[in-house]
């Protein structure tokens, strides 16, 4: 209506802001039990993300301190348990990460499977990354400890590179849990009196109803390709990265951000302006700039398209994420060409 008028004017107001959220969405946050839920500060965005569409509010999430490799610290997280009761907080949730999006690192997951058993905490592990990795006899190590989650989120379509998307949620409980807490019972829909077993009826169990049938397209892949294939896909996949880390300590214009322990690859392209300039007070706020141009340069020409961002007190750095089953060593070397053709001006 052309005469309308806005509600409430926030004007960047919090309190306001809250207050229309109760009014309006009927949300309420108990200010004395707070529940909360705790994550490694290296962790995914997406547990804020639905920490917020809970109607927890981020600030329910509690970073638990990661070390220099990014891998959460199981000391931190027993402290911060603490504090959460302390202050009155009630903690039931720790998402532990298999693969973390930057650095790859694998959180030590028995040791934190430890610290949620003592304190009666539920134990997500966020393996949508590196779940994949337990296909491979030779690299599963890194997830020891899985077995003791109470569920997992993996993500196919990534390392196994089936059809996007294909995402899968892994659940200890066999109480049909999902139907518990999603379960509207629509007689119209999901009748109980049908000739088949209904417990086949899974719209009832998640948030949308209606949906693809993404478990298809790993069926089919694993169907066609057989268990050992797709081990050797990811075993394939460490090896090359490996290869990548190996021909870049032979080239004076890169540097390891650290060795990796997963597929992902992460350096600094230093040009040759910069090369004898380590030691100098501008060297990191210089050579930080030095991806994004490269990035700029790479598209326009239409040659490669390689991610990058800061993390933590590191300036911008490339990530190589060495998940393509078409990938070659030639491949490996043509970046690392190309990047120097790029930046031999800089």
């Amino acid at each position: 209506m052309a005469d309308s008028q806005p509600l409430l004017s926030l004007d960047g107001d919090a309190v306001a802001a809250e207050a229309l959220l109760r009014d309006v969405f009927g949300i309420v946050l108990d200010e004395v039990i707070r529940k909360g839920t705790s994550a490694s500060e290296k962790c995914h965005y997406s547990v804020k993300k639905g920490a917020a569409f809970l109607g927890l509010g981020t600030d329910s999430v509690r970073m638990v301190k990661a070390d220099e490799r990014g891998k959460m610290i199981p000391e931190d997280l027993e402290r911060q348990i603490g504090l959460a009761e302390a202050e009155g907080a009630v903690p039931f949730l720790v998402s532990a990460t298999s693969g973390t999006t930057v650095l790859g690192a694998f959180d030590p997951l028995e040791a934190v499977a430890d610290v949620c058993q003592r304190h009666g905490l539920w134990l997500h592990v966020d393996a949508a990354w590196g779940g994949s990795v337990l296909l491979s006899q030779t690299h599963r190590h890194l997830l020891n400890g899985i077995q003791r989650a109470d569920s997992v989120a993996w993500n196919p379509h990534k390392l196994l590179s089936a059809g996007l998307q294909c995402s899968a949620l892994l659940l200890r409980d066999t109480s049909n849990l999902l139907k518990r807490c999603h379960g509207s019972q629509a007689s119209y829909l999901f009748q109980q009196d049908k000739f088949y077993d209904v417990a086949l009826d899974t719209g009832d169990k998640v948030v949308q109803c209606g949906r693809r049938v993404d478990c298809l397209k790993l069926w089919l892949m694993w169907k066609a390709q057989g268990g050992q294939a797709l081990e050797r896909r990811v075993d394939q996949a460490f090896a090359l990265a490996r290869y990548l880390v190996e021909e870049l300590k032979k080239r004076e214009a890169f540097e390891l951000v650290m060795e990796p322990e997963f597929v992902n690859v992460c350096f600094w392209f230093v040009p040759p302006s910069l090369r004898e300039k380590k030691g100098s007070p501008d060297y990191g706020e210089r050579l930080a700039k030095v991806a994004p141009i490269l990035k700029e340069r790479m598209v326009r020409k239409g040659s490669m398209m390689i991610g990058y961002q800061p993390h933590g007190t590191r300036g911008n750095f490339f990530r190589m994420v060495v998940a393509n089953p078409a990938l070659t060593r030639a491949d490996m070397d043509f970046l690392l060409n190309e990047l120097e053709w790029l930046g031999q001006d800089l």
